[in-house]
């Protein structure tokens, strides 16, 4: 169940780094020709290594992070039209399953006494 668990993780985690910097690079980005928000991909990488590894602590802090996108999801699909507001809808079910698999691995990875 762990491992099952990991690999939603990893697998949503990269689709969201790919979904964002698709979007902000070429596919709806804020201005014509790409926009500076394409460095929200950023923060997503610092988990990854720790994802990929199975790090408890990675999971437990990434899953407060990724609310953040969460939010910007909900926000520019409410806001925005058209393709972005697509894209806003994939963000918003990546951070989704993201967020609950990394709260039940965090869970089963938990030391027992």
């Amino acid at each position: 169940m762990k491992t099952w668990l990991q690999n939603i993780c990893i697998v949503s985690l990269i689709a969201l780094i790919i979904l964002t910097l698709a979007w902000e690079g070429w596919l709806a980005p804020l201005k014509p020709g790409g926009s500076a928000m394409i460095l929200k991909a950023v923060p997503l990488l610092f988990p990854l290594f720790g994802v990929l590894h199975g790090r408890r602590y990675s999971y437990q802090w990434s899953s407060l992070m990724i609310l953040l996108y969460f939010a910007e999801g909900v926000v520019r699909a409410w806001s925005d039209h058209g393709l972005s507001r697509w894209l806003a809808g994939g963000e918003i079910v990546l951070t989704s399953v993201y967020f609950v698999a990394a709260i039940f691995y965090a869970r089963l990875s938990a030391r027992t006494i």
